[in-house]
């Protein structure tokens, strides 16, 4: 799954805002290359990255391995035409629960569509990706919910900067102070230097928060971001003194106390988004299996089927308490007193993300990534209001 996102990552065509998730989309191309024939069921399984015998069996270990994952949620939905038969010996393989059935009234069937989205992603999201037409015959879905809180939260303050797009903006800032300075660390990879913030959740779940050289597209980012899970990263007790990445400075100081410092600096974010998967169906392997000219899923059933439509819609909130996302996948067939003196001389770090950055949304022990995205346009600071005005 990680492969899968990586490839997406790499995909990315430009540098606005996005949020994006592998694990919701991995089960449907598990479950279409287990009965897909011919070249769709190569290409499916290429994309899946495991063989379409054992495709079936996978997405089962993957959804009883959500199950045991504290702060994850995961459903998967598939209905089908009343008048599409259905082989027994797929449907029986299928995940328990699986199947349900569409009307023969497209705007009801959407309804009930739309309610499921809404009921497995807590009201994060608001609708299906896919809409359904008298022509669709089957409807096979994916949705995920991830909930953290951190371990140590941030406070909320001014974010400002002299440099980058973002500069001379007065925008909403989180900071944070935290003597661990192996939380922050440096990758050197092949587009430039890497700079990894990881902030731990409460559940199992972390946020890494990406910054690279300027020069770096999100695509670089984002991808050399997911290598660096299984890497060597220079953490934050090892850094040279000085500016050694994207957004680093460490330095000595006088303190009060004698532990060292690692002070962040970075921008909340709120980011939905809408992606057609067709658009880039060779990515995920549906360029034969969306050609209607032919069917390509004789498992499933009799009838011959093909992709008629491919999406997700995904949504990403960071604020001072905590981290949630969500995303459902579909694809449909048609047919801060005086101070003390300081004592100490200390190390100290600070981390500042204040130019567009990315993320990842990691499960800490398996270091599969849930979530991964890019956060461009930062939140304005607005002043609270007065109450004596």
């Amino acid at each position: 799954m990680n492969r899968l996102t990586r490839r997406w990552s790499e995909a990315l065509p430009g540098t606005e805002s996005t949020v994006f998730s592998g694990p919701s989309l991995w089960p449907l191309l598990a479950l279409l290359a287990d009965p897909a024939a011919g070249p769709a069921r190569e290409e499916l399984a290429e994309a899946a990255g495991v063989p379409a015998d054992s495709a079936m069996r996978s997405a089962h270990e993957l959804l009883d391995a959500f199950a045991a994952m504290q702060g994850v949620r995961s459903a998967l939905g598939l209905w089908t035409a009343e008048r599409l038969p259905l082989h027994p010996e797929w449907a029986l393989r299928a995940p328990v629960g699986l199947t349900g059935r569409l009307g023969p009234d497209p705007k009801e069937s959407q309804a009930r569509l739309d309610a499921w989205a809404v009921q497995h992603t807590d009201g994060l999201i608001k609708s299906m990706p896919v809409k359904v037409t008298e022509d669709t015959k089957l409807v096979l879905a994916a949705a995920q919910v991830v909930r953290t809180r951190w371990l140590r939260p941030f406070d909320e303050s001014f974010l400002e900067t002299d440099r980058g797009p973002w500069r001379g903006r007065t925008l909403l800032g989180l900071r944070r102070t935290t003597s661990l300075l192996d939380r922050v660390g440096l990758t050197e990879t092949p587009a430039g230097p890497l700079t990894v913030l990881k902030v731990l959740g409460d559940t199992g779940v972390d946020v890494h928060l990406l910054l690279g050289a300027e020069e770096m597209t999100p695509a670089q980012v984002l991808a050399h971001g997911i290598d660096s899970l299984d890497g060597d990263l220079v953490t934050g007790e090892r850094l040279p003194l000085g500016r050694p990445g994207p957004g680093l400075t460490v330095g000595e100081e006088r303190s009060t106390r004698p532990d060292p410092q690692l002070d962040v600096l970075t921008s909340p974010f709120r980011i939905a988004v809408d992606h057609d998967l067709l658009r880039q169906a060779a990515l995920y392997g549906l360029i034969t299996a969306s050609d209607a000219s032919r069917g390509h899923f004789p498992g499933i059933g009799p009838y011959p089927l093909a992709i008629q439509q491919a999406a997700q819609s995904a949504l990403a909130v960071f604020d001072a308490k905590g981290f949630e996302s969500a995303a459902v996948t579909a694809i449909a067939a048609v047919a801060g007193s005086a101070p003390p003196q300081p004592r100490y001389t200390v190390r100290r770090v600070e981390a500042a993300f204040d130019r567009p950055f990315g993320f990842l949304t990691v499960h800490r022990t398996s270091r599969l990534v849930l979530a991964a995205g890019w956060v461009a346009e930062p939140v304005p600071y607005r002043a609270p209001e007065n109450p004596w005005d």
